[in-house]
């Protein structure tokens, strides 16, 4: 069970977070960034398991730039999208910075990302000092083929997601040679997110193993 923390990012905003702690001393520190729906319980147990596998997690509230302790119901989307269209890259960027920040005492440092997180952790390899990163389903990802990840990234898709068509999954995959681009067949967006319809709890389980190793090989 984790704890909520006061973070300060560059420009002096302060923001929440949900901090993880591993048994024993930490084999490094990952940044678990939010859907658009805020730093919900699945977030938080998606923290929980990274600390449970010997890592230092944290889960900064992204949207507390728009007003603190903003979390939605996963039917709210809309509302959801509004709130990520108010921010702007650059405070972004700086809030995922401070939470890289509190983590980086435990050693190497990833970025994984969700939905709209998923597409911030493609931004932040590219535009920050990471490690390793792992975009889950980011379907913004395709918009922002400029940002060229300065470290090891993987990307997860489901081949039904209805935001992420094969054709973009073909444009991700051609622009970053380097990089694992996993696909699940039938997989729909969402399909880790435990709260969700589209849940798919077979496709989570060899999504988080996939990263488990990732993130374990660039970060010793």
């Amino acid at each position: 069970m984790g704890r909520m923390v006061k973070l300060t990012a560059a420009d002096g905003h302060e923001l929440d977070a949900y901090v993880a702690e591993p048994k024993g001393n930490a084999k490094g520190g990952v940044v678990v960034v939010q859907e658009i729906f805020g730093v919900t319980d699945h977030v938080k147990r998606v923290a929980d398991q990274y600390a449970a596998e010997g890592f230092q997690a944290i889960a900064p509230a992204m949207f507390d730039r728009i007003k603190p302790r903003i979390t939605l119901a996963y039917s709210d989307i809309q509302q959801g999208i509004a709130y990520m269209r108010q921010l702007e890259w650059p405070n972004t960027l700086v809030d995922v910075e401070a939470a890289a920040e509190h983590v980086r005492d435990a050693g190497g440092t990833a970025v994984v990302g969700f939905c709209w997180g998923g597409t911030v952790a493609h931004v932040a390899a590219s535009e920050l000092d990471f490690d390793a990163a792992v975009s889950y389903y980011g379907g913004g990802v395709t918009k922002l083929l400029d940002r060229e990840p300065q470290c090891a990234i993987i990307y997860h898709i489901g081949d039904q997601d209805h935001s992420i068509p094969m054709a973009d999954i073909d444009k991700i995959k051609k622009s970053y040679p380097s990089a694992s681009v996993y696909v699940y067949k039938g997989a729909q967006h969402g399909f880790n997110c435990d709260e969700r319809s589209t849940y798919s709890a077979a496709d989570a389980k060899v999504a988080f193993g996939r990263t488990i190793d990732f993130i374990r090989e660039e970060i010793s």
